[in-house]
């Protein structure tokens, strides 16, 4: 039985066009062939790597595991017109003040009165009907509060035993009770819970 003789074909042209082609032709093709096959592999690798580096540039601190400091810097916002509006409080809008104490419940009257006229510097005198008023608010001083506490012992007249009275929790070995040690610990700025554990009450 005779073997088959593989054929000398193209596979992208007839066989009877391909036998009718002159060698030199054929190893043009062949080599053209070739370089189009390094080519395409060629863009398949960087197709890869485009896409790769896409994924890195959209890659932020919100998406992904990098630091904030490595975030590209931002567009900055475009800067507003200025309008023709003023800042602060429009024309006709009603002021919103802190209304004042009557005058009957303020502690202390300060009455300020110029003493020359701010032209000619003549010598004023007289009452305004309608003064203009303002409040400044003073919170008083603070005066503490000292307990002293006072640990009897008494000698038993039956055994001959000394004792002591018990400490209430107030009149614990510290300097200042828990409620200016509370305070102090918030004006530091400790929260709620650290606040509680440096007054010790609970």
């Amino acid at each position: 039985m005779a073997c088959p003789v593989a054929m000398d074909t193209h596979p992208s042209l007839p066989p009877e066009l391909w036998e009718r082609t002159p060698p030199a032709i054929r190893a043009h093709i062949e080599t053209l062939e070739g370089q189009v096959q390094t080519l395409t592999s060629m863009v398949h690798t960087l197709q890869e790597q485009v896409r790769t580096l896409e994924e890195r540039l959209n890659q932020t601190s919100r998406n992904s595991s990098r630091p904030p400091s490595s975030d590209p810097p931002q567009p900055q916002r475009p800067r507003r017109l200025p309008g023709k509006r003023r800042r602060g409080g429009q024309p006709g809008h009603p002021g919103h003040t802190r209304p004042l104490v009557p005058v009957e419940e303020v502690d202390e009257v300060v009455v300020l009165k110029p003493k020359q006229c701010r032209s000619c510097h003549a010598p004023l005198a007289g009452d305004d009907a309608s003064p203009f008023r303002h409040h400044v608010i003073e919170m008083p001083p603070l005066k503490p509060v000292i307990t002293a506490y006072q640990w009897h012992q008494v000698t038993c007249p039956a055994c001959g035993e000394t004792t002591r009275a018990l400490a209430c929790w107030r009149a614990q070995w510290h300097l200042w009770s828990p409620r200016p040690r509370y305070g102090g610990a918030l004006y530091r700025g400790l929260s709620l819970a650290q606040a509680h554990d440096v007054a010790g009450d609970g």
